[in-house]
């Protein structure tokens, strides 16, 4: 099995703004796609990092500034083998977590994510391509549907926690215990409550 690791090396986690400066979204980026990585190998798999741009990182990397699902599809049509997409900013993924889709049944193994995306995707049938606009689990389940596969679902609280607003760092705060974690904690990044719902700030 081939595990692609999709990252934006160009301007990513946007979204996080409200709470990081430019150069802290791109550190904290990078150390999210290193934890993944890091899951991923303790899976027995190596990860290959699918990037907008050379990121420098240990793993192989294959750089394709194309859409994410052109970028994806391109890697799909090429290999023989089946193929799981695992999201670069997935803070809480542990190695059961993965192991728990890698050795899920079926052609198709989707995560969703939190907010209809979908935060892994397993491919073992040559012909099932991915659609990360709009509403991808949907998409995704449809286009299994077109090819003739019934996807099978895997339910995971870590690898639906994708991180792309503010509130989703009390998820890590609260959750994780990895690289990402700490470096929320080694920049004063701590959980707090407004209007009654949980989310972050610094505290400097």
């Amino acid at each position: 099995m081939h595990v692609v690791v999709p990252f934006d090396a160009r301007e990513p986690k946007t979204r996080l703004s409200p709470v990081l400066d430019p150069g802290e979204r791109r550190e904290f980026a990078r150390v999210m796609l290193h934890s993944v990585c890091s899951t991923v190998e303790a899976t027995g798999h190596e990860p290959t990092v699918l990037a907008t741009a050379d990121p420098d990182i240990e793993w192989p990397v294959r750089v394709d500034d194309r859409s994410l699902s052109d970028a994806v599809n391109a890697m799909l049509a090429e290999r023989d083998d089946p193929v799981a997409v695992v999201m670069a900013d997935l803070a809480l993924a542990t190695p059961a977590a993965l192991e728990r889709v890698f050795a899920a049944d079926g052609e198709v193994v989707l995560v969703a994510g939190r907010g209809g995306g979908t935060n892994v995707a397993l491919a073992r049938h040559p012909d099932f391509r991915v659609d990360y606009h709009g509403v991808s689990i949907r998409d995704h389940r449809e286009r299994a549907a077109a090819i003739g596969v019934n996807p099978t679902l895997v339910d995971s609280f870590r690898l639906s926690t994708d991180v792309d607003e503010p509130a989703d760092l009390a998820e890590v705060l609260l959750h994780g215990q990895g690289e990402p974690t700490a470096w929320l904690r080694d920049h004063a990044v701590e959980v707090a409550v407004s209007d009654g719902r949980v989310t972050v700030q610094r505290n400097e």
